[in-house]
């Protein structure tokens, strides 16, 4: 794969268009307004921003063979005219916003590109002239939220469309976007968005039933539903053809392993890293969306300074339990505490993308026994969030169950440390904890 460095560039500009059409002849719904991004270019006196895509882009079209990517210049190896880029960036209100592109032309002499800034079709020429700001044009912003800018080639008389490191933002609106380039891998993949529970002390087994709705659970999704202060359990989309149940328990700080006591059949266990170290197991299962699948957890300490941590998962397809696996965690003398859910997408490259997630009826046993309905949460963030790196997300109540939702870059985000409280169901899980498999 050919690389080429992009060349930074910064400049104010004010835009000059006029009415045209697609120079290959394809029509779009709106006649694209050309654009001649020459030497020439006026001044403008309003201050701009520059939203880098190397944190604000993903490459949301890709044809077979495409060799487009986002690195930590921004767009490079530009060739293939099928593919299209999205860059985004959110208006805290409407107004008038004026675009322009940070750009270099390098392994073509001219190329002619479509911009489309919400809806809106743009025709920019870029020519060797070295690293530039090309003006692209000015549209209306209806109402406050994310302002998508599609970026896709369509002539060329070289090999390449061009370099494009920046978009260049002019508005008298307050915009946010992804603004802290050695965090860009995390605001790529979006904001990690948490329900914390509350439970009695002494809580044994964590009990929750967790339901995707269709059409959310894109590639790069985890749906957490039984975390707990040493480790987590949930469902997560793999890849477009595999899907897991996976529950984790980290090793303890200051040393010490968690080992695997035993697993379920069909079950894969082995040791992870990246976030942490511990121990990892994980069943290849294809849940469905639109199912409720539940979960339980299960802490106890084993009296000899350790605590056994075990998961079972419920697929109402199946109509039984499955045995996930039991770890040990040494140095560990607990019941389970913090629990908690969230919903995070684990692949950069698809942080574009939206899921959402329903957790309903918790509850809590207790090691006497005894069963304690789970009403009341906390709403919270990663850092990604807290940094307002990313704002498409959301959590709170809806038809009586915790929700959480984010990517997409939706405009309706639901601000975060805010605590709620969904109605008692009653409903007890009908599960008898003692004839759970164990194996």
């Amino acid at each position: 794969m050919k690389q080429r460095r992009l060349f930074l560039y910064s400049a104010a500009l004010m835009l000059s268009a006029c009415g045209g059409t697609s120079a290959d002849g394809q029509g779009t719904q709106t006649a694209a307004k050309v654009v001649m991004g020459g030497p020439s270019a006026t001044i403008a006196a309003a201050p701009s921003k520059a939203v880098a895509l190397a944190g604000n882009a993903f490459i949301t079209t890709a044809p077979a063979g495409a060799e487009e990517e986002i690195n930590d210049n921004g767009l490079a190896n530009w060739s293939n005219p099928g593919t299209i880029t999205s860059a985004y960036f959110r208006m805290a209100s409407a107004g008038q916003v004026t675009l322009g592109l940070d750009a270099r032309l390098a392994g073509s002499n001219n190329s002619t590109i479509r911009v489309t800034v919400n809806g809106t079709p743009f025709l920019v020429k870029l020519s060797v002239n070295g690293a530039r700001t090309y003006p692209v044009g000015t549209v209306n912003v209806a109402a406050p939220g994310y302002v998508k800018v599609d970026l896709q080639g369509v002539s060329k008389d070289g090999g390449y469309f061009g370099d494009v490191s920046a978009l260049r933002v002019t508005t008298s609106a307050t915009i946010n976007y992804a603004n802290d380039p050695a965090n860009y891998y995390w605001s790529r993949r979006g904001p990690s968005v948490h329900m914390g529970y509350t439970t009695p002390a002494n809580t044994e087994y964590f009990y929750n039933e967790v339901t995707v709705p269709a059409g959310q659970d894109p590639e790069g999704s985890y749906y957490m539903a039984n975390g707990f202060g040493q480790g987590y359990f949930g469902i997560q989309v793999k890849s477009p053809s595999e899907r897991w149940v996976l529950f984790s328990v980290w090793d303890p700080d200051g040393g010490g392993k968690t080992t695997l006591v035993k697993k379920g059949a069909g079950v894969v266990d082995n040791s992870f890293g990246g976030e942490g170290t511990g121990g990892q197991s994980y069943l290849s299962y294809n849940w469905i969306t639109g199912n409720t699948y539940r979960f339980i957890t299960r802490a106890r300490p084993d009296g000899a300074g350790a605590t056994d941590y075990s998961a079972w998962f419920y697929a109402p397809e199946l109509g039984v339990w499955r045995f996930i696996a039991t770890w040990k965690r040494p140095a560990t003398t607990t019941y389970l505490t913090g629990a908690y859910s969230f919903l995070e997408n684990f692949i950069d490259t698809q942080g574009y993308t939206g899921r959402r997630v329903s957790f309903g009826n918790q509850w809590a046993r207790n090691v006497s026994g005894a069963w304690s309905e789970v009403t009341k949460a906390r709403f919270t963030g990663d850092a990604t969030v807290t940094n307002v790196q990313r704002m498409d997300y959301a959590g709170g109540l809806d038809n009586g169950q915790f929700y959480l939702r984010n990517g997409g870059f939706f405009g309706d985000y639901v601000p975060v440390n805010q605590n709620f409280t969904r109605a008692a169901t009653g409903q007890q899980p009908a599960v008898d904890v003692t004839t759970l498999p164990q194996q």
